[in-house]
């Protein structure tokens, strides 16, 4: 694991994105294995959005985008997809009960 300001060259460069990048999947691959599961406590397609939930997830994350030096803005951006998703998968799931 390098810094990116210890990278020398592309080569170096790349190859810690991948890396960067295989933790994110890991990470969000553990994420959904919590969003498969709330779909079971929820009743109907309607409780799939929770929109103050929503709201405090996307505030959290563009907090600590801001502490990391993220823009903000992308944070936003990729919660609101992964969100969306979310509430998509729940509401199909729930349709299906």
């Amino acid at each position: 694991m390098k810094k990116a300001t210890d990278c020398r060259d592309m080569t170096e460069v790349r190859t810690e994105i991948d890396r960067v990048d295989r933790a994110l999947v890991d990470l969000l691959a553990e994420r959904w294995t919590y969003v498969d599961r709330a779909w079971v406590f929820k009743r109907s397609p309607e409780e799939a959005s929770v929109p103050w939930r929503n709201k405090e997830v996307i505030e959290k994350v563009r907090v600590r985008a801001e502490e990391t030096d993220m823009p903000p803005e992308l944070a936003e951006s990729l919660w609101r997809l992964i969100i969306g998703w979310g509430i998509q998968y729940e509401e199909e799931r729930l349709r299906e009960e």
